[in-house]
């Protein structure tokens, strides 16, 4: 695979300040036909590509993160005569969240340690106790594990607004900013996570909604522009989790529309789970995401032509 000449492969999952300039320029200077021509509509679904998650030294580093990413960014700049447009998350965290050390305590007083769970009978125990939002908070492990048959996991800091772990990793960032100017498409981004009583994996719900705060219930806008799409690619990290959680969200509300679910197409190779001690997180994605391939999803690889 060929890189434009200035993109340079080895820097993929190293942090330096992408060239927007130059990838734009040299986008615009490839002589390709605009997107708003495209008879058939490609979208690029770009699931949380953050330097935190993708880098060996990222606060949530997901092993083969980087691998995968040079795969994304290559079949991206082989098939971006095809690509239409592209969308990308970025979780986005403060200090104070439910998920973090900062907001829990135990019987001792001290904060629980990441990759911690925190179970609904641990906090009717009192093992757990929530300093912030109390009431709210013993509500949300009852509901989470009602509803969506999970249990509350603490998370090393990550994707905090405002540092470079939050940021796009440069390689593909400089990728999207080449599509941008090759096919006249301005790429959507769209912040999530920053909702601080609540999980938020899934790029288009949190895990318990709040209808009161921005972006805290189902974002049906979203769903109903990428089902405009003739093919809808999904890539990211990590697949385990924020990626595993938005394609659950996209199946779950075009449930029955056959149509819709067969225009996806998950890229296997451009995604890996997160590794815990104790949970098998690839076997529970490998398990979720056959079940989504028998209802018409596809299951495809990067090289694997568009279609």
């Amino acid at each position: 695979m060929n890189f434009p000449p200035f993109s340079d492969p080895s820097t993929i999952g190293t942090f330096y300040i992408p060239d927007t300039a130059t990838a734009i320029a040299a986008g615009q200077t490839a002589s390709l036909k605009p997107a708003a021509q495209d008879e058939q509509k490609v979208i690029l679904l770009l699931v949380d590509p953050q330097v935190d998650f993708i880098h060996k030294d990222g606060a949530l580093s997901v092993p083969g993160a980087v691998a995968d990413t040079r795969r994304t960014i290559e079949w991206l700049y082989r098939n971006i005569n095809q690509v239409t447009a592209i969308a990308a998350s970025l979780d986005s965290h403060t200090p104070l969240q439910i998920f973090y050390p900062t907001w829990w305590i135990d019987e001792n007083g001290h904060p629980p340690a990441p990759y911690t769970a925190i179970t609904a009978e641990d906090v009717r125990e009192g093992r757990w106790q929530p300093l912030i939002e109390p009431e709210w908070s013993r509500q949300y492990v009852e509901i989470l594990e009602a509803q969506s048959k999970k249990v509350l996991m603490i998370w090393p800091y990550h994707t905090m607004i405002g540092t470079p772990g939050q940021a796009i990793t440069p390689a593909l960032y400089e990728a999207i900013a080449y599509h941008a100017g090759a096919r006249g498409a301005q790429p959507t981004f769209l912040n999530k996570g920053f909702i601080a009583k609540t999980e938020h994996y899934s790029l288009l719900e949190p895990e318990v909604k709040v209808p009161e705060a921005r972006l805290g219930e189902l974002n049906t806008g979203f769903l109903d522009m990428l089902a405009g799409y003739d093919l809808i690619y999904v890539a990211g990290q990590a697949k385990s989790h924020c990626v595993l959680e938005t394609v659950t969200s996209f199946m779950r509300y075009f449930q029955g529309q056959s149509d819709i679910i067969e225009r996806t197409r998950f890229l296997m190779d451009c995604t890996s789970s997160v590794q815990h001690p104790d949970i098998n997180f690839e076997a529970i994605a490998t398990e979720a995401l056959e079940t989504f391939a028998r209802q018409g999803m596809h299951q495809v690889l990067s090289t694997d032509p568009i279609g």
